[in-house]
């Protein structure tokens, strides 16, 4: 079994410590978050993106030192407000991440995509150039028959809850629809930027859409076995962080809480069955 432990938009932000209190709140609220996510077993783990705020390097370095643990394996994918104030290989040279990348494993293909665009203020939402959508096709292909699991900051366009807005996905020019579609089998996309919990079902693919730990302080649970994969969810009760985000989004820039985050019961447990001829749950 391969288990991967998924955080959705993190926003970490640089604070004006002169304002009461606000600095005690995000320290608490950080650290407590950030602990109990590392604290949860599992082969990897994923933040979504967005784990900055603005992404600048302060934020980074500080968010990074907070994720550091020498038994655990962490991945980024990149969010439009990673990319906000430096370039891609400025962020990337802080955080030594990839850009976009594959992982070959016993139970899947993990595929990280790179689809935020860079120092782009006015356009938050989605791309990927040809180069990498070249090479998404090949990944695909190459999966076979074997579960294939995508990883990228925005959704695709009209699958999951609130994508079909403006800016709320990887563009509609550009038809990812058509390379996932050449998966046989199984194929599950993960991703964030609406900051709604949302699972849709389209064809052979699950579409699962992270809500921002700002809103709802949650991981996901992706856990990969023979016959199928489980998708559940698991909610931080920790008074630290629940009783310090109020101060955080009062204060925070570049963000606005979105009160319908935790979406439906049916929006945060799934299960795919594996098995031939079987339909999903």
């Amino acid at each position: 079994m391969m288990r991967l432990v998924l955080m959705g938009d993190l926003h970490y932000h640089e604070i004006d410590a002169a304002i009461p209190g606000l600095a005690e709140a995000r320290s608490v609220f950080y650290n407590t978050l950030l602990e109990r996510f590392l604290d949860v077993e599992g082969d990897l783990h994923v933040s979504i993106g967005d784990l900055t705020n603005f992404g600048t390097s302060v934020e980074l370095q500080e968010v990074y030192e907070l994720l550091r643990r020498d038994e655990r394996t962490f991945i980024h994918v990149l969010g439009n407000h990673d990319l906000y104030s430096q370039t891609r290989e400025q962020v990337l040279a802080i955080t030594g991440q990839r850009r976009y990348f594959a992982m070959d494993t016993e139970s899947a293909l993990l595929v990280f995509l790179d689809t935020a665009r860079e120092m782009d203020l006015t356009d938050w939402g989605g791309w990927l150039d040809e180069e990498q959508l070249q090479w998404l096709e090949q990944m695909v292909e190459a999966s076979g028959t074997k579960p294939l699991l995508v990883f990228g900051h925005h959704p695709v366009y009209k699958t999951t809850r609130r994508s079909e807005g403006e800016k709320s996905s990887i563009h509609p020019d550009i038809d990812m629809r058509r390379i996932l579609n050449r998966k046989q089998g199984v194929g599950v996309y993960f991703n964030g930027h609406t900051h709604v919990d949302s699972i849709i079902v389209e064809g052979s693919w699950t579409f699962v859409q992270l809500s921002s730990c700002m809103d709802q302080h949650a991981f996901r649970i992706v856990e990969l076995a023979d016959q199928d994969i489980r998708i559940s969810t698991m909610d931080i009760a920790d008074a630290a962080v629940h009783d310090h985000a109020p101060i955080l989004h009062q204060h925070m820039k570049h963000f606005r809480p979105t009160l319908e985050a935790r979406g439906t019961d049916a929006d945060r447990e799934h299960v795919i069955s594996l098995l031939a001829g079987s339909q999903t749950l």
